[in-house]
């Protein structure tokens, strides 16, 4: 009776924390930039009766911390059960969320504030830049969570200073050489994702570190040729950090191309921004498989990094090229 009653326990135990693991995990929601704007700048937002410049992309900056903090089971990356790698699918995807906000807050703090590089920076951004710095595991002393949260409450108070009209010092300049600094650092940012995701396939590689410069060296001697495949035990971390990149990225882009809406359609851009956002959205559809499946190229089965890296790859050679568009006078 004992032994059966024991068993019963650690049957319902397993069946809470799979529902448990099944709840967390589902997809957080589509963050409205539009939305996002009338909840913290509190006015009627139309294409004709757009906020002060600056403040979608604050304020949706604002949403994503908030959306990461407060979505299904709140912030996992540090709960005990992820220490002893039990799940790790949220986790890695709210990594990849983080390392898309850090990029925003940094450009944020350096450039999107500031007229020049010599100007002064803002004092809440200056705090809230190296509290969306810490470690994404952190538990006590601070939590993460308590971090995080410090560093939406700065980013907030500087949006309302920034709409304030007493306060001319404190500003959002949507210039074109801005826009492109921001591309930059999300150029790099997809690439890495899209090497990580092409890793998980596994190839051999040829070292192109000195390719272009007959004159570069390297540190220490790296060989011609690798071959490089990540375990079958880490697919999924890859494909679900590069899912939350995405999913952070998505709306920043869409609060970009109504900021900076005169600058782009300036440059007949807003095509080629619509036709990005649309190449990354298809990366949020619904996975149905049970498990992130590695099958090879034109195998059998599926190979969902594969996937992931063509809608990546695509919409990163797209950025590169609105990039290069903004940068012409």
């Amino acid at each position: 009776m004992k032994s059966k009653l024991i068993a019963s326990i650690t049957v319902a135990l397993v069946l809470l924390y799979s529902a448990w693991g099944v709840y967390i995990s589902l997809m957080p929601k589509q963050i409205d930039p539009m939305q996002a704007t009338q909840e913290h700048v509190s006015n009627d937002i139309t294409r004709k009766n757009l906020p002060p410049s600056g403040a979608v992309f604050t304020s949706t900056l604002v949403e994503l911390i908030d959306n990461l903090l407060e979505k299904n089971g709140g912030y996992v990356s540090n709960d005990l059960a992820v220490k002893a790698k039990l799940y790790d699918n949220m986790p890695n995807m709210e990594l990849g969320m983080i390392y898309m906000i850090r990029d925003a807050v940094d450009l944020l703090r350096s450039d999107f504030s500031r007229s020049q590089s010599q100007s002064k920076e803002d004092d809440n951004l200056k705090k809230a830049q190296p509290a969306m710095n810490i470690d994404n595991k952190s538990w006590i002393f601070p939590a993460s969570e308590s971090s995080y949260r410090e560093a939406s409450e700065h980013i907030l108070l500087y949006l309302k200073d920034m709409v304030d009209p007493t306060k001319p010092d404190v500003q959002f300049y949507t210039r074109a050489d801005n826009l492109v600094k921001y591309f930059d650092k999300v150029n790099q940012r997809l690439g890495a994702m899209s090497h990580a995701l092409i890793e998980n396939v596994g190839q051999e590689r040829i070292n192109t570190n000195l390719a272009g410069d007959s004159a570069a060296r390297e540190t220490t001697y790296t060989r011609r040729t690798e071959t490089v495949q990540h375990s079958w035990m880490e697919i999924d971390n890859a494909f679900y950090e590069a899912r939350g990149s995405v999913y952070a990225l998505i709306p920043l882009l869409k609060a970009i191309r109504i900021d900076f809406y005169e600058v782009l359609e300036k440059k007949n851009a807003i095509a080629s921004l619509d036709q990005i956002i649309l190449e990354m959205e298809e990366t949020q559809k619904t996975v149905w498989s049970p498990a992130i499946m590695n099958g090879s190229g034109f195998g059998l089965f599926a190979n969902h990094s594969l996937s992931m890296a063509s809608y990546i790859g695509r919409a990163n050679a797209a950025i590169i090229d609105l990039k290069n568009l903004l940068e012409k006078g």
